[in-house]
């Protein structure tokens, strides 16, 4: 099935996000015909939009959202298991870039669960021409040419998606979401310092395995080659859902320890 794609307003080439990149994206979620985690995914776009500066509505409540997705998407296009892509950009209508008005765009990619770990494995590689910053903006999603690069590079080179690093040469992120670690009953996740991305996918999954005494989570300073070290290791998009990673270079990786916690997980939002 082909995505589906809905607007506030017509869309037109003269808004920012086409000429500037000026918006921020974020993920909602559909599970069994209704929202999750959607108070998280609120409360990261209204931080988001603040980051970059943008002029919130009022008319963006939580309940604004719930109502729109509720009609438009659960009901009004029956969809019971998706990722909602919800883009917000500023307007050029305002007498500074402060005052515009915001329109938005979003986009529903129909998937099994989005809880579950794909089935193929994901062969990864590190990327070096580039890096990515480590400052406010790096943790949210904004416009990104690195993310672009390192996606055509992937294409070119047979690879799922490559490990991007900050300017200091640690691990920050794929081009499309964070990776977790796993070492004995250690998960190691990337500081948000070094350039990982804000996540309520993972910090939902990591604040669950927490509580029920399922891994050590471990925020940590990760160098390039401890990749390699690691036993298993998952990857986790907002956009895109959860994947293990299967292949790193010459190194394989095994994926059941990790598929057997994001099962525990996704039975949590069952009961």
């Amino acid at each position: 099935m082909e995505n589906q794609y809905f607007t506030s307003d017509e869309l037109n080439v003269k808004n920012r996000a086409f000429l500037w990149g000026d918006s921020v994206k974020v993920s909602f979620f559909v599970r069994n015909g209704g929202l999750i985690m959607d108070e998280e995914c609120y409360f990261f776009l209204m931080a988001s939009m603040r980051k970059m500066r943008m002029n919130i509505p009022l008319t963006y409540t939580l309940e604004f959202f719930q109502t729109l997705f509720q009609k438009e998407i659960i009901e009004g296009k029956g969809v019971k298991n998706g990722i909602i892509n919800f883009q917000v950009f500023r307007n050029n209508d305002g007498v500074t870039l402060a005052k515009s008005s915001v329109s938005y765009f979003y986009e529903v990619s129909e998937v099994a669960d989005v809880l579950a770990v794909h089935q193929r494995p994901l062969e990864l590689d590190l990327i070096k021409e580039i890096n990515v910053n480590n400052n406010l903006l790096s943790n949210i999603r904004v416009h990104c040419p690195e993310n672009i690069y390192g996606a055509i590079y992937a294409q070119e080179n047979d690879l799922d998606d490559v490990i991007l690093l900050n300017p200091n040469k640690r691990i920050a992120r794929t081009t499309a979401g964070n990776l977790l670690f796993l070492e004995g009953d250690v998960i190691k996740v990337p500081k948000q310092t070094e350039g990982a991305y804000i996540s309520p996918l993972m910090e939902n999954f990591v604040t669950f395995l927490h509580k029920n005494n399922l891994a050590d989570i471990q925020e940590h300073e990760i160098i390039a080659f401890e990749s390699q070290k690691a036993e298993e290791i998952l990857m986790i998009s907002e956009e895109k859902g959860i994947f293990s990673v299967g292949k790193i270079r010459n190194k394989t990786f095994e994926k059941s320890r990790f598929t057997e916690l994001v099962e525990s997980w996704k039975k949590s939002f069952d009961q």
